[in-house]
């Protein structure tokens, strides 16, 4: 008999087991026919199903119900197609492939009273949430099917082992609660004031929140902690800058940018009076560029110059950039909300200087999101670019020129 400790995650907002639940595996019918031959055995199993997993859960509602039912009736004629056309011509026949949606039969298999589906996952595993249905969810209508994302190589080999009707035990004890809310989210804002111009800003932050698959040690520890260490470098060298300086670490990005959004809405009297909003969310690299508009080079050539004279392993360069479009909708990081309202959002380029070979993909709401996956000395050196560059504009006697950032 052979066992294996199993690798895999479950997205946000999805069922538990309520307890350790342990039942046989069977590979998901993809006909009628195949779920009325089996649906006496899916109670009490795990349930294989087909695709690939993107990090995010099957959508159960009612919606996504009512869409498989039309692909199963769409299927339906497709293999009738094929009957008649391999019944007239069995030689030349070409047949058309039925669609192939995962847990197609969901309803039906849940209602079987199957234990959970199971999807093969790409290494790194991926976590996401329940994006579709998060907005409606109440404890009237909670999932109740664990979804499960297991490592590809695992699922490979149960998938086999089913196929050849081997029988498979597998056996879980997944501890997602639903706890009444709400939940408070909190941004966490530190102010260095303006000794000649209070009530102008420069603002430089990353976000709090990460995905509960891994720590968050990059996404966004690493746009956090330069945030905190260039601030604490400010203050330790005795800065005191003519306009003020808001270092914003916000809440609730990964579900919406709801801390950012919160914070635009609520402080709409200030946008007009902020010179750069810098937001470090892009991983452990250390800043060699900045590109600005005609309007900024002479400021910007000002501050940007102590730079190259930091370390000489991460040259500076200062570009020159064209307008671009005001978006109407914010992007998917924190510096989003404030470009809808006309901000102007600078940002550093980043660059593996020294070839250590990380990769944002290999992090980004994976399991390995962790502290080890930065890399201290580009971070160090990011705390103290972002230093020099936000202490450099706030001290400035007027704001940063925004004419010909936005079209």
């Amino acid at each position: 008999e052979e066992s294996m400790s199993l690798h895999f995650v479950t997205p946000s907002y999805t069922s538990g087991t309520k307890g350790v639940q342990r039942g046989h595996v069977m590979a998901e019918p993809k006909t009628r026919e195949e779920f009325n031959r089996m649906k006496g055995r899916l109670k009490g199993a795990w349930v294989l199903i087909t695709g690939k997993s993107n990090g995010f859960p099957i959508d159960f509602s009612a919606e996504s119900d009512h869409r498989r039912d039309s692909i199963i009736e769409a299927n339906m004629k497709t293999m009738e197609m094929n009957r008649a056309g391999k019944s007239k011509d069995p030689k030349n026949y070409k047949a058309v492939e039925p669609f192939d949606e995962p847990a197609l039969f969901y309803r039906e298999m849940r209602e079987a009273g199957i234990l959970g589906i199971i999807q093969s996952a790409p290494v790194p595993l991926v976590a996401l949430y329940d994006r579709n249905n998060i907005m409606d969810m109440t404890f009237e209508n909670l999932p109740v099917t664990p979804d499960i994302k297991l490592d590809e190589h695992q699922f490979e080999l149960i998938e086999r082992m089913v196929k050849e009707r081997r029988q498979v035990i597998l056996q879980f004890d997944i501890r997602n609660f639903f706890k009444p809310g709400p939940v408070k989210y909190h941004n966490v804002i530190g102010i260095i004031p303006g000794t000649e111009f209070p009530d102008e800003y420069v603002i430089m932050g990353g976000h709090l929140d990460a995905y509960d698959v891994a720590t968050g040690g990059v996404d966004d520890g690493s746009g956090v902690t330069p945030t905190m260490e260039a601030a604490r470098l400010i203050m330790a060298a005795g800065g005191k800058p003519k306009s003020t300086i808001l270092v914003m670490l916000f809440a609730a990005e990964e579900f919406g940018l709801w801390g950012s959004q919160h914070w635009v809405n609520q402080n709409t009297e200030k946008l007009g009076f902020i010179s750069n909003m810098f937001n470090r969310d892009y991983g452990p690299l250390p800043p060699v560029s900045i590109s600005v508009t005609e309007a900024m080079w002479n400021d910007m050539e000002q501050i940007c110059r102590p730079l190259n004279n930091i370390n000489p392993d991460f040259p500076f360069e200062l570009k020159k950039r064209e307008p671009i479009e005001r978006p109407e909708k914010p992007w998917g990081t924190d510096s989003g909300p404030f470009a809808v309202a006309g901000v102007p959002t600078l940002s550093f380029g980043l660059e593996d200087v020294k070839g250590y070979n990380f990769s944002y993909r290999e992090i980004w709401h994976t399991e390995r999101d962790t502290y080890n996956m930065s890399i201290p000395e580009y971070q160090e050196h990011a705390a103290v670019v972002t230093a020099v560059v936000v202490y450099g504009m706030a001290c400035l006697n007027h704001l940063l020129p925004a004419e010909g950032y936005y079209k």
